[in-house]
């Protein structure tokens, strides 16, 4: 839903929906948005980490991939922390991300 809404509110244009993919949750056109909730890309980005109530999760952050390379890196606090007691949100919001898409 939240990347679906990233995209639709930057005007891209949906791809169409079909039978395997019916939903269409974030595809666009000229753009992916992609979750990553088995953390298994995070992991091999180094920006997983282990909490002790909640268990390996990812470390805040989003970035903006253009032609396979990343373009901008939006990292809470700029490094990973183990079992963090705080819980940075400020530079990966979908705000903080779409004020940089959004061409000025």
């Amino acid at each position: 839903f939240t990347m679906r809404q990233w995209g639709l509110k930057l005007g891209l244009s949906e791809e169409a929906c079909d039978i395997s993919n019916p939903v269409n949750p974030g595809n666009f056109q000229k753009c992916k948005l992609l979750p990553d909730a088995m953390v298994l890309f995070t992991r091999a980005m180094g920006m997983n980490c282990i909490w002790d109530e909640l268990g390996e999760r990812s470390w805040r952050y989003a970035m903006v991939v253009k032609d396979m390379k990343i373009e901008k890196m939006f990292l809470e606090g700029g490094e990973v922390v183990q079992n963090s007691e705080a819980d940075p949100f400020q530079v990966s919001t979908a705000d903080h991300v779409l004020q940089y898409l959004t061409p000025r």
